[in-house]
């Protein structure tokens, strides 16, 4: 591959000439933007241990009241992408959130999607679209693209769970901003008891007011295309635990949170996974594309990736870049250990980008 021209090579009049014309020349740019084989990554591979983060964290609520706050996060920034942009990755955002006892965190929406990975705690709930969705640990709550939600807490101990959205792709196109609301009214119906089982789904049949059956767009409310926004933590790992016994030579023993009236990913543009490392097993994941979070919901897990070994203890998490290999090791000889994972996939399919080089 030839040198191309540096910038220095111009006349500086020829470039004064362009600055104050909005011009630029590409050539001494064209290998930043395009270089040969593999993207220009900043993403660096990081640890957010969770005992070093969480007395932080409880500061902060006893430093900001919820009014100060509207919501109590702290964001899990990484370094190669300059902590003020508050990015975890080119497309995730990660934040711990805390809320207390008695508190309530407002209703509002928002053009980001975003989910909630319940770390600890119980008697908090979150209200999306009217249903109300306890928080326990372990479980996945949607807050999708302009639906409502709100936080509140009936409970005696705090309770802590890590925000993922897509703020980043969604500032970077410039259509990022949120509405205020007022304190929603909680509809009857939860979407993980119509979906609890697999492979059956509510027939989508209504029922008009004169008593005649019609063909609708679902049984449940779907809630602007999202009929299920809670996924029990109970149900996901039983299902971990079923596909091992039941598949005892499969390697990756891996679930995707899912659209059940789609069967697409849950969400637009991140895809959401639980994991499950058999006892003292290694696994190498592929060098994919996308960038991936990995955060620990039971169990123990060494993650190495380029040249970097981090060890997640119960409710740690970290991040790796695209394009680079990852192998995860299950730190316990005697127990499984369990993974919840996000990553930029969906995005990556949709702008024909995405890689799986193995």
């Amino acid at each position: 591959m030839h040198e191309l021209g540096r910038l220095e090579d111009l006349p500086q009049a020829y470039r004064d000439e362009l600055t104050a014309l909005n011009l630029v020349p590409l050539w001494p740019s064209l290998r930043a933007v395009l270089p040969p084989g593999v993207p220009t990554r900043n993403t660096q591979p990081t640890h957010w241990p969770y005992q070093s983060l969480r007395p932080l964290l409880m500061q902060a609520g006893e430093l900001t009241p919820m009014e100060k706050a509207e919501r109590r996060v702290l964001v899990l920034a990484n370094p190669g992408h300059g902590l003020e942009n508050m990015k975890a990755s080119p497309a995730m955002y990660l934040g711990m959130q805390l809320l207390l006892p008695g508190e309530w965190a407002p209703s509002h929406r928002h053009t980001p999607n975003a989910v909630r990975m319940i770390v600890e705690g119980e008697g908090a709930y979150t209200t999306v679209d009217g249903e109300k969705c306890p928080m326990e640990r372990g479980d996945l709550i949607l807050t999708p693209t302009g639906l409502w939600h709100e936080h509140g807490h009936d409970g005696t101990d705090p309770v802590v769970w890590l925000d993922v959205l897509d703020l980043p792709v969604i500032y970077y196109a410039e259509t990022s901003y949120a509405i205020e609301g007022q304190r929603q009214e909680v509809k009857p119906g939860h979407g993980e008891q119509a979906y609890a089982r697999g492979g059956v789904a509510p027939t989508p049949l209504f029922v008009r007011q004169n008593g005649e059956a019609g063909a609708g767009a679902g049984a449940v409310a779907s809630h602007g295309g999202y009929p299920m926004l809670r996924y029990p933590w109970a149900d996901a790992k039983a299902a971990l635990q079923a596909m091992a016994a039941d598949l005892p030579g499969q390697e990756a023993i891996q679930i995707t949170y899912i659209n059940p009236e789609t069967g697409k990913d849950a969400q637009n543009n991140l895809g959401f996974y639980a994991l499950m490392l058999r006892p003292g097993q290694t696994l190498r994941l592929p060098a994919r594309s996308p960038s991936c979070v990995f955060h620990q919901i039971e169990g123990g897990t060494d993650v190495a990736v380029e040249g970097h070994t981090f060890t997640l203890a119960e409710a740690d998490t970290c991040c790796t870049p695209g394009y680079t290999a990852v192998t995860l090791t299950n730190r316990s000889a005697s127990a499984p250990a369990f993974v919840f994972m996000a990553d930029e996939s969906p995005f990556h399919r949709k702008l024909g980008v995405y890689e799986n080089r193995g």
